[in-house]
């Protein structure tokens, strides 16, 4: 009995062993817990970039071109009007306001020829017959970029008689400029009266300095001169008077409507079209300086006096109101001034090179 009870005790025990190992195996489920609703997905965030010690480089496609840089210019302008209307910019660039320009003043157009037809200069003043003569000899390698003088001509007389040109007939008149446009200026006068220069009016040449010294003194009684040594002259020798407005003569006679445009700036070819942004900026600065000029006479009379191109500024004050300073550029410049060269070339076809100017003479920017 006892071994038949601990039999069943056994039994016991090991299905009780059992129940609990089977229960250790698999814990009993739960009720599955419903998992909280998802959020919607956020927008991916964009990447940051690395950190670096500096700030963060944009990336470009390729890098921009870089911007030109200063461009030396060499200027050369003449003792006269042209040189009376860059006063400004002279000063300017004497003083480090621009640096990269370089002015020589002269009193002989030749010079300026000279060194433009070599390459000395890159700009320079000149009357406008001698810049189409350039452009013909140089094929091609000087044109012009602006009219910085109209008609600054003046017959002068110690005396009362010369009121038309016709009343140069039997005289002798001197003058500056010969191969330019003074020379053919008298000359284009003279003939409209129906005189002959060398037959019915001697006309000599000389420097303006000379002539003024012995125009002031007496020793000659007619001349022809541009401002601003016509208007030293008259200061200096209360005798001589303005006889003949030589541009109002010229407009007389000549029968397109014309003007005289006797001065501009020519510039070399090759210069142009490796630095046109170069040329456009002068040309912005030569315009400012001549608005100067033409609207603060006193303070450019200093200048004028202090580059010595009059004897003082009493004379500039004086001069400055008949200069005829311009600054005539682009679209403008071509109906300003081919009109003039044709009459010059029906004159005197030697006067502009023997042939009128192209197209591309005229420079109307970039």
């Amino acid at each position: 009995m006892k071994t038949i009870n601990k039999a069943i005790s056994l039994i016991i025990v090991l299905a009780m062993t059992a129940a609990l190992l089977a229960g250790c195996g698999a814990a009993p489920q739960a009720p599955a817990a419903q998992k909280p609703a998802e959020a919607p997905a956020q927008e991916a965030k964009p990447q940051e970039p690395a950190k670096t010690k500096g700030p963060a480089k944009a990336e470009v496609p390729s890098a921009p071109a870089e911007p030109e840089k200063a461009v030396e210019i060499n200027v050369g302008v003449l003792k006269g009007p042209t040189g009376m209307g860059a006063v400004k910019l002279m000063d300017d660039s004497e003083s480090g306001v621009y640096p990269d320009y370089h002015f020589t003043l002269t009193a002989e157009p030749t010079d300026i020829v000279a060194r433009l037809s070599n390459g000395d200069l890159q700009i320079g003043a000149l009357p406008t017959n001698l810049a189409a003569n350039l452009y013909n000899k140089t094929n091609g390698n000087v044109r012009v970029i602006a009219l910085n003088c109209l008609g600054v001509l003046y017959v002068l007389e110690n005396g009362d008689s010369v009121k038309t040109p016709a009343d140069l007939a039997g005289r002798t008149i001197w003058c500056n400029g010969q191969g330019s446009n003074p020379e053919y200026m008298i000359n284009y006068i003279i003939r409209k009266a129906g005189l002959e220069p060398g037959k019915d009016v001697d006309v000599q040449f000389g420097e303006a300095g000379d002539i003024s010294a012995k125009m002031i003194s007496g020793e000659i009684d007619l001349c022809m001169l541009p401002v601003p040594a016509a208007t030293a002259i008259l200061i200096k020798n209360q005798d001589v008077r303005s006889a003949l407005d030589v541009a109002a003569e010229y407009e007389k006679a000549a029968s397109d409507g014309s003007v005289l445009t006797m001065g501009c700036l020519a510039a070399r070819t090759d210069f142009i079209e490796a630095h046109p942004e170069a040329v456009a900026d002068f040309l912005a600065r030569y315009e400012s300086t001549v608005g100067f000029v033409k609207d603060n006479t006193q303070d450019a009379a200093e200048l004028v006096a202090k580059y010595e191109i009059t004897g003082n500024a009493q004379i500039a004050a004086k001069a400055l109101p008949d200069a005829g300073i311009v600054c005539i550029t682009g679209e403008e410049l071509r109906p300003s001034l081919e009109g003039y060269l044709q009459v010059m070339f029906d004159a005197n076809p030697a006067s502009v090179g023997g042939a009128m100017p192209g197209d591309d003479f005229y420079y109307a920017g970039k």
